[in-house]
């Protein structure tokens, strides 16, 4: 019979992995409760408009590659998730989050997009990030760009650079959108595809061109940041002023639009030359028109999001991935019959104590030599075996072998058990 693959570009998590993905999750929990963010999850299948309202239709994401599907009860468009901001914001509408004041929220999950697979670059990816809802002013985005450098210092990555940008405001971009479709109207015989069906319903999405043929001609285009008015430019020198004061490195980089059409004011992004292509491995900015533009009442919001996988492969190459940790603390060895019943009572103490423990099965369902489980106990990374044969079983006894240190082995009282194994554990 054929055997059944993953699908292409959807990868499992295998257990040589946990350990990396357990201790990003960790470091993702304390950053959040450092800042007083609150947890929000949301369901992967949204309505199709919801993104197409909230992303915006002309976009790579929404045109290209979006997972969608009919629901065959009643015909009503589904959409995989390509993305959280918009589901967030959907939920804080739906259920009247900020009606009492603003808040601060986290997600994290599984995201879809129906694109070439290739390094950093997946169909089913996983998300996390921050969203900051109520809050108009500049030292909420100077805060959520804290955020991420607190947790590249964290998670010890190595060539991560910020680069900001300013989109102004409506009226600004509509100032810079004519002069950018007179620009491009000019050299239109040089736009690939993609950047001549935009020249006339995004052009501020030609910025946003990885086209290495097209590059020379973006560089020409007019910048956003000589049309901002005095507000605009005050929030985004205030930014400026606010990351300074804090050390934190950055560039301003006028091409920077991201991909997504919410966007207003402050824009960032954390890069890396380690991964190719796929460079980005985190970013986001201000979307106050979103709220709105999905149906609640007008409020400011900021945010960002990172691939994960991307974070976690730049763990690799910055050399800071964690150790992989053992499975557990104590490996419980018997001879079945009774034995094992008594091994069974002692494991579920332990843990019953907050101690981990393996108990050895053995495959077969037939008992072992305890030089085997030996074997298996000190491949499981336990720090002791815990030894109940039936002359131990007889004296009411267990052997206690220090695996990790100096191998000594001695005999324990069952009824002393749990203090034994607390004791040896503390004095590592």
């Amino acid at each position: 019979m054929q055997k059944i693959s993953a699908i292409r570009g959807m990868n499992d998590m295998l257990p040589s992995q946990s350990a990396a993905w357990l201790h990003l999750e960790r470091a993702l929990s304390d950053l959040t409760r450092a800042y007083g963010y609150e947890a929000i999850r949301t369901p992967i299948v949204e309505s199709t408009a919801l993104f197409q309202r909230g992303i915006g239709e002309v976009t790579d994401i929404v045109e290209k590659e979006m997972y969608s599907f009919e629901d065959r009860l009643n015909g009503e468009q589904l959409t995989l998730r390509p993305e959280g901001t918009a589901a967030i914001v959907r939920a804080v509408i739906e259920h009247n989050l900020i009606y009492e004041g603003p808040k601060r929220l986290w997600y994290t999950g599984p995201m879809f997009r129906h694109e070439r697979p290739q390094r950093g670059r997946y169909r089913q990816f996983h998300q996390f990030g921050i969203e900051a809802l109520g809050f108009a002013g500049p030292d909420i985005d100077a805060e959520i760009i804290l955020m991420g450098q607190r947790l590249w210092d964290e998670l010890g990555l190595k060539g991560v650079r910020l680069e900001i940008n300013s989109l102004g405001q409506a009226d600004e971009r509509a100032a810079h959108r004519s002069a950018l479709v007179s620009y491009f109207t000019q050299y239109q015989s040089q736009l690939d595809e993609d950047s001549r069906r935009r020249l006339q319903s995004n052009p501020l999405r030609i910025l946003d061109s990885k086209n290495p043929a097209m590059q020379s001609l973006i560089e020409g285009a007019p910048k956003l940041l000589e049309f901002l008015g005095k507000e605009s430019l005050q929030h985004f020198e205030t930014l400026q002023s606010l990351l300074k004061a804090n050390n934190i490195p950055f560039k301003i980089n006028p091409r920077l639009v991201r991909g997504l059409d919410y966007y207003n004011l402050s824009v960032f992004e954390w890069i890396t030359d380690a991964l190719g292509a796929q460079g980005t491995i985190a970013g986001g900015g201000r979307y106050d028109p979103l709220i709105e533009r999905m149906g609640g009442k007008p409020a400011p919001a900021c945010g960002w999001a990172m691939g994960m996988e991307r974070v976690i492969e730049l763990m690799g190459i910055s050399e800071s991935l964690p150790e992989t940790e053992p499975v557990c603390d104590v490996y419980v060895l018997h001879q079945g019959g009774e034995t094992l019943t008594q091994a069974l009572i002692a494991a579920e103490s332990l843990r019953s104590a907050g101690v981990d423990v393996i108990l050895h099965c053995p495959p077969d369902g037939q008992s072992s030599s305890f030089k085997s489980q030996m074997k298996k106990a000190d491949a499981s990374g336990a720090q002791l075996a815990l030894i109940i044969g039936p002359d131990e079983l007889a004296r009411q006894e267990g052997q206690l072998k220090d695996l990790r240190g100096t191998g000594e082995q001695r005999a324990i009282p069952l009824a002393g058990l749990l203090s034994a194994v607390i004791d040896a554990l503390v004095d590592r």
